[in-house]
């Protein structure tokens, strides 16, 4: 079991990195080889099939959690019999999911006839059948990849998401040079879901040797799953509604090209997240002990400061170096007519610092169970944030969606979260910025000096632009040593790189000859 969580956590860390690589090589290719308004049009028929997507009801946590329960009371055939059932519940929804989105095809052309063209609306009609196939069928069969998570075949499952990963650009690129388009490229999406199904149906079958049971239907347990799932549900459409109604706005009101100059600001996004999210999630048990021994307070103050400070240190370095060096890395990167994609990225990213800071807060409140409050923010913010995208979209496009975007996020998980987690939850806030805003020095100075260098030397290649992170990187961790950080933040950096270094001359002592 340990040795696949530490596996499972490993390849989780890899196929991170992997796809953060395949993306950098990857979106600049597709952009040369599609032109900008088809590779938007792609981006456009994703976000609108991806809707579909959240009807799997967040079904997976509840077999986790109800598959486990079984398991551990060795009752099999409990265990069997939720399979079953939930299996019929998966199909449902799969053909649901197949049937909205006919209905949603049969509307492209209300939806989008004022900003795309007549052989556009016929391409995205093309592509959105291809990917509802996809999506339905693996709502359909996802119970199997429920059931590998289920029993904890973890490096199974990451093995197989970082081959996908892999296939995926390895069978796109050859076909996009050959000269097709956008709908190779859905075919071989959706192909490359159904060998993902097929190949978690022989393990699940085959290796597990689980089987179904669908001669009984338990009402309680089908109720216990559909309450147990609601909140999931909910969380999967807020958030959906969130980070991916942009893309649809843009194609309502401004067309394929601010599609993809959004896209490509928002890519950034998800680097951040990972940053924070891989932190604070090490911290749950720690906080769940705090909150159970009733010692919150100074205590849980302490911590939710510790980790924050932690956080702020990789983050700030990243934003920071984004903030000097990111117009110049887009140009290289996509070419110059997407520099309006970096403004899109700071206005999303800079308000993102405060909740990326503040991950521990989520897991305080799971802790303490006074996440729904989160929750409400998070549905409100999402919902401001659609209505401001609606009328800035008009006036700036793109850059109108961003700072929607901005906007929101900051009035909701900056403003309201901070005020819940001082007067409510009882966390020292304003020492918490005070640190926050003590440890921000190195960045102002680094961000000042690096745009004096920028004037001075312009970035025409990707070995000048690399010359400028190693000479920004060494200023701003010199900086942030001598300046931010305290002992036991140096001792955590210190310290790995210390033994790292000293650990081949151990092992040569290791081999001493005895004479």
């Amino acid at each position: 079991m340990k040795s696949q969580l530490k596996g499972g956590a490993i390849l989780s860390y890899l196929g991170l990195l992997i796809n953060s690589a395949i993306s950098l090589i990857y979106i600049p290719i597709m952009l040369q080889v599609l032109g900008r308004e088809e590779y938007g049009l792609y981006i456009l028929a994703t976000s609108v099939v991806g809707y579909l997507a959240v009807l799997n009801f967040g079904l997976g946590n509840a077999v986790i959690r109800y598959s486990a329960k079984y398991r551990a009371s060795k009752d099999y055939e409990g265990c069997y019999n939720l399979y079953g059932m939930c299996f019929l519940i998966y199909s449902i929804l799969g053909v649901l999911a197949f049937g909205i989105g006919m209905i949603l095809i049969n509307n492209i052309d209300t939806l989008f006839s004022l900003s795309l063209s007549e052989n556009e609306l016929k391409k995205i009609k093309i592509l959105m059948m291809i990917m509802i196939i996809g999506v339905s069928a693996e709502i359909t069969f996802g119970i199997f990849n429920v059931i590998v998570l289920a029993h904890e075949k973890f490096i199974f499952q990451k093995t197989l998401v970082i081959i996908t990963s892999l296939l995926n650009p390895v069978l796109v690129l050859p076909l996009l040079l050959m000269g097709y388009n956008t709908i190779s490229m859905a075919v071989v999406t959706t192909s490359l879901s159904f060998f993902t199904i097929v190949i978690n149906m022989y393990f699940s079958l085959r290796i597990i040797k689980v089987r179904f049971n669908f001669e009984k239907f338990d009402s309680n347990l089908f109720k216990e799953i559909l309450t147990f799932s609601v909140y999931i549900f909910l969380n999967l459409i807020i958030d959906k509604i969130y980070w991916s109604t942009d893309q649809l706005i843009l194609g309502v009101y401004s067309g394929t090209a601010a599609i993809a100059i959004y896209t490509i600001g928002t890519a950034f996004t998800g680097y951040f997240l990972g940053f924070s999210s891989a932190i604070s999630n090490l911290f749950l048990t720690r906080v769940t002990t705090i909150v159970v021994n009733g010692k919150v307070g100074d205590e849980l103050s302490n911590l939710f400061i510790k980790v924050g400070r932690i956080q702020y240190i990789i983050i700030s370095f990243v934003l920071c170096g984004f903030i000097v060096l990111g117009q110049e890395f887009i140009s290289l990167w996509v070419g110059e007519k997407y520099e309006s994609s970096y403004l899109i990225a700071l206005l999303i990213l800079i308000p993102l610092v405060s909740s990326l800071i503040q991950g521990i807060g989520g897991t305080i409140l799971q802790a303490k169970n006074m996440h729904k409050f989160k929750s409400m923010v998070f549905f409100s913010i999402a919902i401001m944030n659609v209505v401001l995208s609606l009328i800035f979209v008009q006036f700036w496009g793109a850059v109108g969606a961003a700072l929607a975007t901005g906007i929101a996020f900051t009035l909701g998980n900056t403003i309201v979260m901070n005020i819940y987690y001082w007067k409510k939850i009882k966390i020292d806030i304003p020492r918490f910025w005070k640190n926050i805003l003590m440890m921000s020095l190195p960045m102002i100075i680094s961000v000042i000096l690096i745009n004096k260098l920028n004037s001075f030397y312009t970035v025409n290649s990707w070995g000048m632009l690399i010359v400028k992170i190693l000479v920004f990187s060494m200023f701003y961790i010199s900086l942030m040593w001598y300046v931010a950080l305290n002992n036991e933040e140096k001792a955590l950096i210190s310290n790995p790189v210390i033994k790292l270094i000293s650990k081949p001359f151990n092992n040569r002592n290791d081999f001493k000859i005895d004479n």
